[in-house]
């Protein structure tokens, strides 16, 4: 029997309040800064959105690939990196990977951001 192991990812491990409640703390600033990096490119986005548009939020890698011009090692090494991020988790099943969006992540991106009333603040009206 393998003992499962408990992997914390950046996102998981970020509890930040909304920005515009209190100040970030320095690792959660560091943390949400890996996050944001890992979502600043534009393959990792469409790969991010391609998943999530999907049903149930999950793509075999092999349906990932159509539509965006990217070698099959690129596509995998911005898939691991959003899986390292947090953003996404994967499961083998016979000779594919799986991907799909982590449960609340993207919730729990969109909770610091914005403030307690659900509304965007700082942006000029």
């Amino acid at each position: 029997m393998s003992k499962s192991k408990l992997v914390v990812t950046p996102v998981q491990a970020c509890s930040a309040a909304p920005i515009v409640r209190e100040p970030l703390s320095e690792q959660n600033a560091t943390e949400l800064a890996g996050v944001f990096k890992a979502l600043s490119d534009p393959a990792r986005l469409r790969l991010l959105s391609a998943i999530a548009s999907r049903a149930g939020q999950q793509a075999c890698v092999c349906d990932l690939s159509e539509g965006i011009d990217l070698t099959q090692p690129t596509i995998s090494h911005h898939l691991k990196v959003l899986r390292e991020a947090g953003l996404l988790d994967s499961e083998r099943r016979a000779s594919w990977v799986y991907y799909r969006v982590v449960p609340g992540a993207l919730q729990q991106l969109s909770n610091v951001l914005l403030a307690e009333s659900g509304t965007i603040t700082g942006v000029n009206a």
